[in-house]
């Protein structure tokens, strides 16, 4: 047996063994540990998670009118279409495996700049969008995809064993069976700090298979193919996240680091005057919507100079 057919059939029987009710966090981990030592392991349960999610919508498609609402088709119908599925991508006729996108289906959740909210999924997740945020998603009995198209949002997801929270963020892919964690989308920039459990971060237009598992207290930013982990207190995690309080919270960042932040919550944007003003570092925590309050504090505890025109606050030395 060739090396990449013996990689295809340790795959399917992943798939399988994955929507087996006694699925465990042990066994999660196994496959974690299968993912990371190639590319071609990831490359090959893509491609068939791809079939299995075919099979879904084509066994939907071919359901008599009166089956009952809650009819899902066999395990062994949709490994058999799958596995079809597969052998059509391995002969090179399905050739480009992409995100889905999301469809008809799919539910759109907004918040305006300074607004916040908070939405509760099909399956339980909870999620919490952030200021000027735009999310979708789509949860079904067979699959959980979400696409942040804007801004940021915080995730209590259900544990699902058999059906991973995949949320796109642009050309990035976050995947998860079960945790907590907030993901943030600045353009091409992804950022993602998780509170427990862990989560996959990888691009998704990425065919060399580079993926981070980010665990509790991890921040990854992933820009492209690249990706960056960094590790932080259960204290740093806290303060990026007191967003979900109201609060914006600061230790000894630049003041130009304060600024872009307060100007995502705010129609009155901060600007500088010189750069001097900007590099000034400061702390403490200070309520994300009260741009006002914020600049009167500068004035008094460093005596910088702030004037006020229209929607533009200019702070200078």
């Amino acid at each position: 047996m060739s090396a990449a057919r013996d990689i295809e059939q340790r795959a399917a029987r992943w798939l399988v063994q994955r929507e087996q009710p006694d699925w465990s966090a042990e066994d999660a981990d196994a496959l974690d540990s299968w993912l990371a030592e190639s590319a071609a392991h990831k490359a090959a349960l893509w491609r068939l998670e791809a079939g299995w999610r075919a099979a879904d919508r084509l066994a939907a498609t071919r359901l008599p009118v009166t089956a009952p609402a809650y009819y899902r088709p066999s395990l062994v119908t949709r490994w058999a279409i799958a596995a079809s599925l597969a052998l059509v991508a391995c002969l090179g006729i399905f050739l480009v495996q992409r995100p889905l996108t999301p469809g008809a289906a799919a539910l759109r959740f907004a918040t305006a700049v300074g607004d916040r909210r908070e939405v509760v999924l099909d399956d339980g997740s909870k999620v919490t969008l952030n200021t000027a945020s735009v999310l979708r998603a789509s949860v079904t009995p067979s699959s959980r995809d979400v696409w942040l198209d804007k801004g940021e949002a915080y995730f209590e997801v259900t544990h699902d064993a058999r059906h991973p929270f995949v949320i796109l963020a642009g050309n990035q892919k976050v995947t998860v069976l079960g945790t907590h964690f907030s993901v943030r989308r600045d353009g091409a920039t992804v950022r993602v700090a998780v509170t427990e459990g862990r989560v996959r971060v990888e691009n998704a237009d990425d065919s060399s298979g580079r993926a981070a598992i980010v665990t509790a207290g991890d921040v990854a930013v992933a820009h492209g193919s690249s990706i960056l982990l960094g590790a932080r207190s259960p204290e740093r995690i806290a303060d990026t996240l007191s967003w979900r309080e109201g609060v914006l919270t600061f230790d000894q960042v630049t003041l130009a680091d304060a600024a872009a932040e307060f100007n995502r919550y705010n129609r009155a944007q901060i600007r500088f005057g010189d750069d001097k003003a900007g590099q000034t570092r400061i702390g403490g925590s200070f309520e994300a919507t009260d741009v006002e309050a914020f600049t009167r504090l500068l004035h008094s505890a460093f005596g910088l100079t702030i004037t006020r025109s229209d929607d533009t606050i200019t702070i200078s030395s």
